[in-house]
């Protein structure tokens, strides 16, 4: 990758919690890097540490019972305006770890360097405060703009993403609006300080196909015309197709597999995604074709089973799957898997090929 075009970059990232029935390990290891200017996607079931990781970049991960116990969260510099805290040399040269700050630094860097548009908008937005009130509020708290100037840009945001009458809908409160409306509120908030990047979790969820579609083309419009990178969060393959470069694929807090979408959805490369692809509906089927659904759930994170967290619920585990944590390795370019079946020396299994 291009080191001049890299935004962010997460390296080592663990997260834990510590709870009364022991230690959860919520993201274990986490590498991943957000190039400028891009649309990455992270999926998985519920519970595979997605939200985790996006929250644990943020930093607001509850403590307790929650703790960031190792790696960094590199953001570039230059965007942030902190050259006092930029590395100096080496491979993070220019770069700003997010981990290292002071509250208050990061304080500045939520909703202005870094939106987030959160699952739930009926939760996220105060139900006794006006629209206009949150929408103005990010803007004047990080100095952008004075009260008159806020509400102005506010009101040009709601008609950006399509509220109709924005300058009325100022003054209404969230229950007078539409689930799809409020929706479109949380990404006009999460886009008004014009952020370097935007983490969406989630953000079709409870809304219907049609207005998922709406949300979905709404997002790439506005990130043509903002230059923002995304980071979209789902478990619903089907959402990210369309609109990210590269897909994540997550499971037990770690990734299995990573790369471009073209070539991880003509090329699946690890048996969990393949079996992710395998329970939804293909519009391009040639027959009909009944879903095969992952047998089993994930595993308990408090006591996380040994060697492939993926091996009790896979149909080509090994002797080897059940001993040892398979590294994540290089099967193409910009393509890497978890999994022993792309080792040289492993047999041929029927039904799975081997990337690259």
């Amino acid at each position: 990758m291009d080191e001049t075009n890299l935004l962010m970059r997460v390296d080592r990232l663990t997260t834990n919690f510590h709870t009364y029935a022991g230690v959860v390990h919520a993201v274990d290891d986490m590498t991943l890097t957000i190039p400028k200017d891009s649309v990455v996607g992270i999926v998985g079931e519920s519970g595979s540490g997605k939200s985790v990781t996006m929250m644990s970049v943020m930093r607001l991960i509850p403590s307790p019972p929650g703790r960031i116990e190792g790696g960094h969260v590199w953001f570039d510099g230059a965007a942030l305006g902190m050259p006092d805290r930029m590395e100096k040399d080496g491979p993070n040269k220019g770069m700003v770890d997010l981990l290292s700050l002071p509250a208050d630094a990061m304080m500045k860097v939520r909703g202005r360097h870094i939106g987030m548009i959160f699952q739930d908008p009926m939760v996220s937005l105060n139900p006794v405060l006006t629209i206009g009130l949150q929408m103005t509020e990010s803007m004047v708290a990080h100095g952008l703009a004075t009260n008159e100037e806020a509400w102005k840009r506010a009101v040009d945001m709601l008609a950006l993403v399509g509220i109709p009458n924005p300058e009325e809908r100022m003054r209404d409160y969230p229950h007078q609006y539409s689930g799809g409306m409020r929706q479109r509120v949380m990404i006009a908030m999460a886009l008004s300080c014009s952020p370097e990047l935007v983490i969406a979790d989630e953000p079709t969820t409870s809304l219907d196909v049609t207005v998922q579609a709406q949300i979905l083309e709404l997002m790439k419009e506005l990130k043509a015309k903002l230059k923002s990178s995304i980071i979209i969060i789902s478990h619903d393959l089907s959402i990210v197709a369309g609109i990210a470069n590269k897909v994540v694929v997550m499971y037990a807090g770690r990734i299995l597999e990573e790369a471009d979408v073209y070539d991880l959805y003509e090329k699946p490369g690890h048996p969990y995604t393949m079996g992710l692809m395998k329970s939804v509906p293909r519009l391009d089927a040639e027959n009909r074709e009944r879903l095969v659904p992952i047998e089993g759930s994930p595993p308990d994170l408090l006591a996380p089973p040994v060697g492939c967290k993926f091996a009790p619920r896979c149909k080509y585990a090994m002797n080897i799957c059940r001993e040892q944590e398979p590294p994540l390795v290089t099967v193409g370019e910009g393509h890497r898997a978890r999994c022993f079946l792309h080792h040289p020396t492993a047999p041929a299994v029927p039904g799975f090929v081997k990337v690259g």
